[in-house]
């Protein structure tokens, strides 16, 4: 498979064929069992074609990464609650998982957290635009395909990096899912992986994504090395080339290009901007969250959803108590917040409070009302720096 790759790619593309095959398959029930369960949990509300407006507009300026293990959808109601702005992804999901597995469990979410992604993990064209579509039809506000996870379980399913090596099979990847679905898809990939030359593999890989139609490129500023390397080392081990990013950008200039990796603040993050349509952060926003309440002032020049951590927390109780009732334990969402406090009086309390009370089997509202009654609300102005 080969494509043309220029200015206008568009215009000039070489569509893979399965851009060109209409995908008819469905598994059974699929789409209908996940949203009526959805629905009976007041977590799907929007049908999908209510959403077509506001998914062709998505502003890709400041998006949260999507992280294994941490972005659930607790975690995801959270970060909303903290920015109104953010686009905000899912955890990774296998197409075996979405095809194959408990979809309700998957693919929930709250209206709330709009605009959201799901991000796909895989490498089978019909098994993606069959995922897609199901998540289209659930409202999901847009689809991301992995091509940057370095880890074992993931090579060995042949998605996640290891793509890096197949740019055109990524293409008919991404060709599929957009002949399936009317939201955006888009491709979150590493400017390379082991011996690859960042300058020929990224390059490579954009010209057939982009001839594929994908509607933005978000590009993990480091090389992947599948081989020597684990996950976590591969997160801070291989280095940041920010410069090849921003030459990407410059060629593709039609293109929407993120940037990914190593972002620590909002300082940073704006930094980048004028040379990228939008920047991507992950861990910085998880471990340090209120960080977030200042994207939307810094960023797009509105006023923060609440005026400080301590009020963004007791905005989270109703949706606590509705949890609670429903069986989730309460450390399953309290601990994506744990970093909620930095600099104030009281947060260490707060959050050996909840480490140590909250995981435990009877832990309930009053468990975290007890932890935060710890924190001293100062009132002091969100801070988008590092604070001491």
């Amino acid at each position: 498979m080969s494509y043309v790759c220029t200015e206008s790619a568009k215009a000039t593309k070489r569509l893979p064929i399965s851009a060109k095959v209409v995908l008819e398959e469905r598994v059974e029930g699929s789409v209908a069992d996940v949203e009526l369960l959805c629905r009976s949990n007041n977590l799907l509300d929007t049908p999908a074609k209510k959403n077509a407006n506001r998914m062709k507009s998505l502003d890709r300026k400041f998006a949260i990464a999507p992280m294994m293990e941490w972005t659930d959808r607790h975690c995801r109601f959270f970060h909303r609650l903290l920015t109104r702005r953010a686009l905000i992804h899912t955890e990774m999901i296998t197409t075996g998982a979405v095809l194959h597995g408990d979809r309700a469990r998957l693919l929930a979410y709250d209206p709330a957290e709009h605009p959201v992604a799901l991000q796909l993990g895989g490498s089978d064209p019909r098994a993606l635009a069959q995922c897609a579509r199901i998540a289209a039809d659930l409202g999901y506000d847009e689809i991301n395909l992995n091509v940057g996870c370095p880890s074992d379980r993931v090579q060995e399913g042949r998605f996640g990096a290891c793509l890096m090596a197949e740019p055109a099979l990524v293409g008919d990847c991404v060709a599929a899912m957009k002949a399936s679905v009317a939201v955006p898809v888009t491709v979150k990939c590493r400017i390379g992986i082991d011996d690859q030359d960042p300058e020929e593999a990224l390059e490579a890989m954009t010209c057939a994504v982009e001839a594929a139609g994908v509607d933005a490129l978000i590009v993990h500023a480091r090389k992947a090395w599948l081989e020597g390397l684990s996950p976590r080392e591969n997160r801070d081990i291989p280095p940041l080339d920010y410069d090849r990013v921003y030459r990407l950008k410059a060629a593709h200039s039609a293109l929407a290009v993120m940037l990914n990796g190593g972002i620590v603040d909002l300082d940073q993050a704006v930094s980048h901007l004028g040379r990228v349509d939008g920047v991507m952060i992950g861990r910085a926003a998880y471990q340090e969250p209120w960080r977030l309440l200042a994207v939307d002032p810094l960023l797009y020049g509105e006023s923060a959803p609440f005026a400080s951590p301590k009020v963004a927390a007791e905005a989270l109780v109703p949706y606590l108590e509705r949890e609670l009732r429903r069986g989730t334990r309460l450390h399953a969402i309290t601990r994506h917040i744990l970093g909620l406090f930095r600099g104030v009086p009281g947060a260490r309390a707060f959050r050996r409070h909840l480490a140590t009370e909250g995981v435990k089997p009877g832990a309930d509202i009053a468990t975290f009302r007890a932890a935060l009654a710890l924190v001293v609300d100062t009132d002091a102005p969100v801070a988008h720096t590092a604070a001491a």
